[in-house]
Formats: C-alpha cells, structure tokens, sequence
C-alpha cells in the first residue's frame, strides 16, 4: 500500500523529453488522486518519489548521453530497483539493454534491443 507522506510521480528533466505533454497527461491522469506530479532534475527527488516517469525525444544516443551528463542516471537506475518505473517514447527504448542506432547502450533494465523496422517497400 502507498505511504499517503508519499505519493509523489517524478517526471525526470534531464535536459531530452516531452516534458510539457508528458508531465500535462500524468497531472490528468492523477487528478483527483492525491498524487502530487513534479517535473524535477534532482536526483534525490527521483530517489524520494513513489513513482518514476522517464520521457524522452529525438535520438536514443542523445537521450543517453543527457541522462549519464545530467547525474540522473544513478537515481533513475535507483529508482527502478525499488518502485514502478515508466518511460515514454524513447525513454521507453532506454530501458532496454542497447540500441542499434549508434550502437548505444541503454539502462539494461529490460532484457533487448531497440532496432529499427526495415519498412521499405511495405507501405
């Protein structure tokens, strides 16, 4: 059961991501909940929240890079051993092991690989 002291959602702002439409849908989805969502780029904020969201935009090397640059990666790594962990669009893909754009390793959370559909000529 949930600590009513704690019903915090992190959104994690490290520099890449949806931000704005990402931390907009969780307040809706929260609203009337008693959850608090804060966007935040405090790594103890993410290690102290109940619930983890992990957004992400443009290219996973990029992505990657921010997160390890920004000093969340620890406390994101942290914070999905020990509490419900949600990525969205590329941060989604960041969960995974690697991906194949720019041969990039991803968090290794989720055992795979993040490779492109080759589509050409299906469509």
């Amino acid at each position: 059961m949930d600590s009513v002291a704690n019903r915090t959602v992190a959104v994690v702002d490290y520099g890449m991501g949806n931000l704005r439409s990402v931390s907009q849908a969780v307040q809706a989805a929260a609203a009337g909940t008693g959850w608090r969502v804060i966007v935040t780029a405090r790594a103890d904020e993410v290690r102290a929240a109940a619930r983890v969201v992990l957004p992400g935009q443009g290219a996973m090397p990029d992505c990657m890079r921010e997160l390890r640059d920004s000093g969340l990666q620890q406390a994101v790594l942290e914070a999905a051993a020990a509490k419900p962990l949600f990525g969205v669009c590329v941060g989604m893909q960041m969960l995974l092991d690697r991906s194949s754009e720019g041969d990039t390793p991803g968090l290794g959370l989720i055992h795979g690989d993040v490779v492109r559909f080759e589509l050409a000529g299906r469509l």
